[in-house]
């Protein structure tokens, strides 16, 4: 499905695990940036990636020091007026840990992009005032059912047709 905004299109993925589904690349092709939340796996799975889309990537706790001395624990950017903090173990509204609800109280993001659990989480925070989206998992290990990534679209400020994709069984 094309994106029905004329801003910036994102997939956002998580916990591939070094793995690459075949079957995402077609996900990309609408897109502009590919996001992933951390647990890459391997640096080579952030070449691949990098040849469809320009990524943004946090590591996540199972990434080496490869990973980790090309992408940070934490992003904070802005992308078509909407302020985004992604990091790879963050929890969600309500259970944030710590640290990261500091950060999210004292910088109020727009979007909290997190990973880690391979739970599937597209829910609005009303104490933080943000959208908060963990895409579940896009590999094949860990107790998840389904591989799923997450499409959105941002726009004048605005984060908008956002829709959950299903790979298949992991």
């Amino acid at each position: 499905m094309q994106s029905k905004s004329s801003g910036m299109r994102i997939a956002l993925l998580s916990d591939t695990h070094n793995f690459l589904d075949p079957g995402m690349v077609k996900y990309f092709e609408s897109c502009d940036e590919i996001w992933h939340a951390g647990d890459i796996g391997t640096i080579s799975i952030c070449r691949e990636l990098s040849q469809y889309k320009p990524l943004v990537a946090v590591y996540g706790n199972i990434d080496g020091m490869d990973i980790r001395k090309e992408y940070p624990a934490i992003q904070r950017f802005k992308r078509e007026g909407v302020s985004v903090f992604m990091t790879h173990i963050g929890g969600y509204p309500g259970r944030y840990g710590s640290d990261v609800k500091k950060l999210l109280e004292a910088e109020r993001p727009q979007l909290v992009v997190c990973g880690h659990s391979h739970i599937l989480r597209v829910m609005n925070d009303k104490v933080l005032g943000h959208l908060h989206i963990n895409p579940g998992a896009a590999g094949i290990q860990g107790f998840h059912q389904k591989k799923t990534l997450v499409r959105f679209s941002l726009e004048n400020s605005n984060i908008l047709d956002l829709e959950v994709i299903e790979l298949g069984s992991r």
